[in-house]
This record gives C-alpha cells, structure tokens and sequence, in this order.
C-alpha cells in the first residue's frame, strides 16, 4: 500500500524532485500507519490479499482450460452416433470447508458444460451431469484441489 500511495503521489505532482519523493514518502507512511491504527489495516492482510490474487489468476487459467477440455467432450460425444447419453445425478461430499470455496466450487461446476450444480447444503453437492462420464471424479476434481490449497494458505 506504501508503494501505491507513493505512485499516486507522484502521478498527480506531475514532476519527480528530491524534496516531493521525502514529502511523499512521508506522507504515505503517515497514511498506512493511520489505516492500520484505527482502520484494522495489516500487512499480513495486504500479503494474503496479493497471494490470493496471483492463486485467482491461475485459477481462472485452470477453469478456462477446464471449459475447453470438457467442450470438446461434450461435442464429442453429442455428435458420436454409437454412443447414447446416460444423464445422471451425483450427490457428493466435498473437504471444501470455506463458504467462498464452496461457492466457487459450485459455480466452477456450473461453468464446466456438461455439469450443473443443482444444490449445494453444507458439505453435500448435488450435480447433474449431461452423462455419466462426465461426473467421474467431481469430488476430487482439479477445482476441489486449487480451492484447497487456497484454504491451506488461509489458516
């Protein structure tokens, strides 16, 4: 926070001398030492945030390769003529603990074709899949994983 305060600084000064990089130094410590006094400002909450940033990234990298990968199946086996759907419903319990984690959890699911999360209680899913190759491993699923270890990284 120091380092953006200090950017924007001196973005709208316009110019960089010595004596407006010390006053805005200044300045921006007084800043970030008042919001962790009275407005529950840390630095740990700044570096959690960061890490949690770069895991939404990879993450959002993961779920996009997930589409496509379960697009393809899905073509696959709609325009397969020896092969007929098997729609099912699959109950699972998943170790997500978090509620943010079951929700991304659940909209993950939602998002990958193919599959929709029809409810979701406590730790018990209920998805339906368009076949039943398709739910195969739901409830230990790369989304399961990442979501996980973002957990881990919390505590």
């Amino acid at each position: 926070m120091l380092v953006l305060l200090f950017l924007v600084w001196l973005i709208f000064n316009g110019k960089f001398t010595v004596e407006i990089a010390i006053f805005g130094l200044v300045i921006s410590a007084v800043i970030v030492l008042f919001m962790c006094k009275f407005m529950d400002y840390s630095m740990k909450k700044e570096l959690k945030l960061y890490k949690s940033f770069f895991w939404f990234i990879k993450y959002i990298a993961i779920l996009v390769w997930e589409i496509i990968k379960a697009n393809l199946s899905v073509i696959s086996l709609e325009t397969s003529q020896r092969y007929e759907l098997e729609p099912v419903i699959v109950t699972f319990k998943s170790p997500v603990k978090t509620s943010v984690g079951k929700f991304i959890l659940a909209n993950s699911i939602t998002l990958t074709p193919g599959t929709i999360t029809v409810s979701q209680e406590n730790d018990e899913f209920v998805v339906h899949a368009l076949d039943s190759s398709l739910a195969v491993g739901l409830d230990s699923s790369v989304f399961v994983e990442q979501i996980l270890k973002l957990e881990g990284e919390g505590r």
